[in-house]
């Protein structure tokens, strides 16, 4: 295997695979900036019916994409993030529902982000504004729109995309008929921002950043270390320390000897992890997303928290992972204990820490299944809140 690119993100011209493009316009951020000629990559799966009635929307987490089902393949380098999700017979059952999912907005696979080629000809690089989650979600309202679609019979996401999912239902409440937030938070705490800092930190300290305009570099010239180094940092946060200790133990990578230089099994999966990210996403996008992340807090402008959880008209639920070290069980029962109907918090009994979600699947789907089962909240005209 050669090099890693420069920047692993989606460029006109690459395989299309599944992604379509819808272009929404220019696009007012909160920073009072106006986004000129965003573009949003999308999938979908499964029919519209007749009064679109019938239409799922599914968020992605941090590094994930819109190809949320499918094999790897042209176009894209991963197969589907929650395959056994989607499709005849599956939780979403695509013979029932249509399921779309977007590539969210500051991202690299096919939407408009640091990657992708600005008015004046030249990649956006350090020029992209900072975005927040209201603004992808606002983003998201727009590809809505232009899908004829005036109310989601289900919004769901696990960690970055449960803050999408939580934003949709408060801001556009009349939208979101189902809400299912999983390991996910109403607010970013002080750990989880502290997290994301030694990312930033590791990504803008490498050379090859270049000021965040790298995207015309060689291969293997850009900030491709500092990327590793922050999946490495996440990655540990995204397992729990029982799952590793039980996988790897002390144990050193075969063939290998820590004694003497070589590396212990537990480091390797971590290079491999790395080494597989700087090939499929773009450090840039990894910036303006983590910043994003950081800045999410629901109750910003909207008195707090539980005023503005108090707006959620779905039928919601909130689920945890139980070994989660990165969004624990307890901030999930915060976004529960505010919304309207007090739900429990469901708790996935998993030992795969946050990306519990997205290990288990079957757990998931039960969940999923029996949500779309229930009664959709209200849809229909609520009062916008401010902010």
């Amino acid at each position: 295997m050669g090099p890693p690119p420069a920047s692993g993100a989606w460029r006109p011209g690459d395989p299309v695979g599944g992604r379509r493009f819808c272009a929404v316009g220019d696009l007012p951020l909160e920073s009072g900036e106006v986004l000129p000629d965003v573009v949003l990559a999308y999938e979908t799966w499964g029919e519209l019916d007749a009064d679109r009635g019938n239409v799922v929307l599914v968020c992605h987490a941090l590094t994930g994409d819109s190809h949320v089902s499918g094999p790897a393949g042209e176009g894209h380098p991963s197969p589907g993030w929650w395959d056994a999700l989607v499709g005849p017979g599956r939780a979403l059952d695509t013979r029932r529902w249509c399921v779309v999912a977007v590539n969210v907005l500051g991202g690299c696979q096919g939407s408009t982000g640091p990657s992708s080629t600005a008015p004046d000809g030249r990649p956006w690089g350090s020029r992209f504004p900072a975005t927040t989650v209201r603004d992808q979600v606002a983003a998201e309202a727009a590809l809505a729109d232009a899908l004829g679609v005036s109310a989601w019979a289900l919004v769901l996401g696990g960690s970055m995309g449960g803050m999408r999912a939580l934003e949709w239902a408060v801001d556009r409440p009349e939208r979101v008929r189902r809400l299912l937030v999983l390991a996910s938070c109403a607010a970013s705490s002080a750990d989880q921002i502290a997290w994301s800092a030694a990312q930033l930190a590791a990504v803008e300290g490498d050379a090859g950043w270049a000021g965040g305009d790298y995207h015309g570099a060689a291969d293997g010239e850009g900030p491709h270390r500092g990327l590793g180094v922050a999946r490495r940092i996440a990655h540990t946060t995204y397992r729990s320390a029982e799952e590793l200790g039980e996988r790897f133990g002390r144990a050193g990578q075969p063939g290998e000897d820590p004694y003497r230089g070589g590396r212990y099994a537990v480091e390797s999966y971590l290079d491999h992890h790395a080494d597989k990210l700087v090939r499929r996403f773009d450090a840039g996008s990894y910036v303006v997303l983590v910043r994003a992340m950081n800045g999410h807090d629901v109750g910003r402008g909207r008195g707090d928290v539980a005023a503005a959880l108090g707006r959620v008209t779905a039928t919601t639920t909130v689920a945890a992972v139980s070994s989660d070290r990165l969004y624990p069980v307890r901030d999930s029962e915060v976004i529960a204990a505010a919304l309207p109907g007090r739900p429990p918090v469901r708790v996935l009994e998993s030992p795969a820490g946050h990306d519990g979600f997205l290990v288990e699947v079957e757990a998931v789907g039960a969940l999923v299944r029996e949500l779309l089962a229930a009664p959709g909240g209200p849809a229909g005209p609520v009062p916008r809140l401010a902010g």
